[in-house]
């Protein structure tokens, strides 16, 4: 791709050094990106997998929680009519 240039011209080696560098960082760029994209793959299922679960507990807690008002609607309705007896006799 890049000429080698035999007589030495300053320039010319300069600008070839220069382009070796660019190239050098810009593998080693392309490297740390595509490293970045697998974690963000990695870091994108367990964000999924997390929500999920969330969702899941949510729902045991709502329904569980509906329970628990349904046997507190149950213990205080008995007590509530004793009371009522009580004080109508």
């Amino acid at each position: 791709m890049i000429k080698r240039y035999v007589d030495g011209e300053p320039a010319a080696v300069l600008l070839e050094r220069r382009w070796f560098a660019a190239f050098k960082a810009a593998s080693g760029a392309r490297a740390e990106c595509e490293a970045l994209l697998e974690s963000m793959a990695i870091t994108q299922a367990a964000w999924s997998d997390a929500r999920a679960r969330l969702c899941e507990f949510e729902a045991l807690r709502d329904a569980l929680g509906e329970e628990l008002e349904a046997l507190d609607e149950c213990e205080t309705a008995p007590a509530r009519e004793s009371k009522e007896v009580m004080t109508a006799a």
